[in-house]
């Protein structure tokens, strides 16, 4: 008779067999009360076990961070609309060829924007450059959210200097992936907005958020508010784009009604220049 570690030993490998069998080939599994809770994906799934599978959310991409160093990120955020100049210009190529008023309106504006991309990418690669300079320990990783736009320009950025840089990404209705300059070993999906915003601001050093929309906003106004309230260690926040910003939010309004304190604009940097915004945070944290 087999011993019971033996038993143990080719259930799980079972259990991984079924796995694997759900994952690749799209396998559903009989509902079995005998199976392993860890691999019983109706299980996991169940309104009950939220809780677990938060949990896991949390779990993962910190072990994976911390197996392979990056301990220190600098977050960049930003549209996932904005181009690149050359898809931008080619964009523009073709609305003119079409003659179509709103198409050239609209690929003016995408050609207009692209600066953003190209400052993102400059930008993540200033602090890349300054990171192989640097001991494992003591490097700056770029992390965004891992889609396209200024979160693809500034994984570009580093991954062209050679420096693995993180994506946090997120499952969404319509069809996400991560963008291909994303270190793959440090590419991870969330379900849970939540739990994805606490990853980014676990190892944030500093945050760099470009124009975008209400996902950027969300992210912004949560790490302000973690900062202000001191839930959060004080870290270099800055806005990229200052005319962007000062036409979307006038933050003097807030001082003037009472609603934050006057020091509060402090935690705050607006810039227009890659080299500023990393100057920013190399005099915020000493660095040479």
């Amino acid at each position: 008779m087999e011993n019971s570690q033996n038993l143990n030993e080719g259930r799980l490998a079972n259990a991984w067999a079924a796995l694997h069998a759900t994952s690749e080939q799209g396998f559903v599994p009989e509902p079995d009360a005998y199976r392993l809770a860890f691999t019983d994906p109706e299980f996991l799934l169940r309104r009950e076990a939220r809780g677990i599978r938060i949990q896991l959310e949390m779990l993962k991409p910190d072990l994976e961070q911390t197996h392979q160093g990056v301990n220190d990120t600098v977050v960049v955020f930003g549209s996932a609309r904005f181009e690149s100049p050359e898809e931008a210009i080619a964009r523009l190529e073709e609305a003119q060829a079409s003659g179509d008023v709103n198409r050239i309106k609209v690929a003016q504006r995408h050609l207009r924007n692209s600066k953003h991309y190209d400052n993102a990418r400059l930008f993540a690669k200033l602090v890349a450059h300054h990171s192989l300079q640097c001991a494992p320990e003591d490097r700056l990783y770029i992390c965004t959210g891992g889609g396209p736009g200024i979160m693809e320009a500034a994984n570009r950025g580093a991954y062209e200097m050679g420096v693995p840089t993180p994506g946090l990404n997120i499952t969404l209705p319509h069809e996400q992936k991560a963008n291909p300059f994303v270190t793959p070993s440090l590419s991870f999906k969330f379900h849970y907005f939540a739990i994805r915003k606490m990853h980014f601001m676990m190892r944030a050093k500093a945050l760099v958020a470009f124009p975008g929309g209400f996902g950027t906003l969300d992210e912004l106004f949560e790490v302000i508010t973690l900062v202000q309230t001191q839930k959060a260690k004080r870290v270099p926040i800055i806005l990229f784009g200052t005319d962007y910003w000062k036409r979307l939010i006038n933050m003097d309004v807030l001082v003037e009604e009472g609603t934050i304190s006057p020091e509060d604009l402090d935690l705050i940097h607006y810039t227009d220049d890659p080299h500023d915004a990393w100057q920013q945070i190399k005099h915020f944290y000493g660095l040479t």
